[in-house]
C-alpha cells in the first residue's frame, strides 16, 4: 500500500485517451464527472488532483487528441508540400479521420465546446476556439502561398476561399454525425477543391 497522502499512481495517457473519447462523444457539457470517474477509474480526488477541474481535464484531452487523431489537420502547416496538395490532403484525410468506426465520430474540436451554459462552458469554448483559429490560420496560409505561386489567381478573395474551405470542413462533423456516407463527403470535397483555380500555363 503507498503511504498516506501519496497520490494513486496511474496512467495518465490511459486516463487521457478514456476522457477524450467520452468529450468526443458527448461533448464537454453532456459529460459528467462521474462518468469520467467511471471512464477514467479515478475517483474525484485523483482527478482534481491530476488535473485541478474537469476544465483542465478537457484542456489536457484536446491536447491528446490535437497529438492523436486530430493531427490529420497538421498537413496544412507543411510549407514544403503544394498548397493545393496540404489543402486536399487536409480534408480528404479529415473525412477518413471523421468517419473511422474505430472511435467517436466527427471531430472533438468542431463538436465537444461549441455551445454550453456561460457559466460552466467558458473555458471548454475557450479551448476549442482556440484550436479552430490555428487551423483557420494554417488553411489562410496556404491560400495565400497559393497565390504567391501563381496557382491562384492574383484577385483570390483570401479571407472568403479560406473560409468556404475550413466552413466545409467544419460542417463535415454534423453530416458524419447525422449519416452522410464517406464518398459523399469525400465528392463534396472535391467540389470545393475544384474552386481552386489554377491560373493558365503561359510557360
Amino acid at each position: 500500500m503507498p503511504p498516506v497522502g501519496r497520490p494513486r499512481a496511474f496512467d495518465q495517457e490511459a486516463v487521457l485517451e478514456a476522457a477524450m473519447l467520452l468529450f468526443w462523444e458527448q461533448g464537454y457539457e453532456a459529460t459528467s464527472l462521474a462518468q469520467l470517474r467511471e471512464a477514467t477509474g479515478l475517483s474525484s480526488a485523483s482527478l482534481y488532483g491530476a488535473f485541478g477541474s474537469k476544465d483542465g481535464l478537457f484542456a489536457r484531452a484536446v491536447e491528446h487528441y490535437i497529438s492523436g487523431p486530430g493531427s490529420i489537420t497538421d498537413v496544412a502547416a507543411d510549407e514544403a508540400m503544394n498548397p493545393h496538395e496540404a489543402v486536399a490532403r487536409l480534408l480528404h484525410g479529415s473525412i477518413d479521420m471523421q468517419t473511422d468506426p474505430s472511435h467517436p465520430r466527427g471531430c472533438l474540436i468542431a463538436l465537444s465546446g461549441t455551445l454550453g451554459a456561460p457559466e460552466t462552458g467558458e473555458a471548454a469554448r475557450k479551448v476549442v476556439a482556440a484550436r479552430r483559429a490555428v487551423d483557420r490560420a494554417r488553411i489562410r496560409a496556404c491560400v495565400v502561398r497559393g497565390v504567391a505561386a501563381g496557382d491562384l489567381p492574383e484577385d483570390t478573395d483570401v479571407d472568403g476561399t479560406t473560409t468556404m474551405i475550413y466552413g466545409f470542413l467544419l460542417g463535415v462533423s454534423t453530416q458524419v454525425r447525422d449519416g452522410v456516407p464517406a464518398h459523399d463527403l469525400h465528392a463534396a470535397a472535391d467540389a470545393v477543391l475544384a474552386n481552386w483555380a489554377t491560373t493558365p500555363d503561359h510557360g
